[in-house]
Parts: structure tokens; C-alpha cells; sequence
């Protein structure tokens, strides 16, 4: 069985046991939280409604930095900033129909 969940704007294919990266989601590290199933399928490939996730915090942290660098020739224009996205490390439980 697996499942499509939505968080922070993006979707991600996950089956229990599964551990993925979101954007960062409220809760203290071990807290069990659901998410909301855009998509569930069974073993067979039959589609499945009306279901939702449950999955535990593992922890959370930042992203590599990532530099950001603007540039405009001839005007003598530059910009140069960074930027860590922050994260929540999660497990994926049991899918609920």
C-alpha cells in the first residue's frame, strides 16, 4: 500500500515505514501528528478514498545554504544573499482508510 500526501505546497509518494523530509511542520520531536491523503492504493493498484496518515517527528534541522547571487552587467549591480529552508524529518506510520 502506498499513498500521495500534500505538505507545504508539495506532494510525495510514501508507503509505511517511509522516512521523508517536509517543510517544516509544528511539533516536538517523537509527537505523532496525520496528515491529509490526496491519493491512497492498495497492493493491487485499486485506488481508495477518504483516507488519512498518521507518522511520528523524528526531528527537524536546516537545509545546505544555498547562495543566491544577482547580477546586472553594465550597471555595476550585485547581490549576493544565502538561504537555509528548514525541515521536518518524518516517519511514516500507518495509512488509514
Amino acid at each position: 500500500m502506498h499513498a500521495i500526501i500534500e505538505t507545504g505546497g508539495k506532494q510525495y509518494r510514501v508507503a509505511p515505514g517511509d522516512v521523508i523530509r517536509v517543510e517544516k511542520l509544528v511539533g516536538e520531536t517523537g509527537s505523532e501528528i496525520e496528515l491529509p491523503v490526496k491519493a491512497a492504493f492498495s497492493d493491487g493498484g485499486e485506488l481508495m478514498a477518504g483516507s488519512r496518515m498518521k507518522a511520528t517527528i523524528l526531528g527537524g534541522g536546516r537545509g545546505d545554504k544555498i547562495i543566491v547571487f544577482k547580477f546586472k552587467a553594465k550597471k555595476q549591480y550585485k547581490k549576493t544573499i544565502g538561504h537555509r529552508q528548514s525541515f521536518t524529518q518524518v516517519k511514516v506510520g500507518e495509512i488509514l482508510v
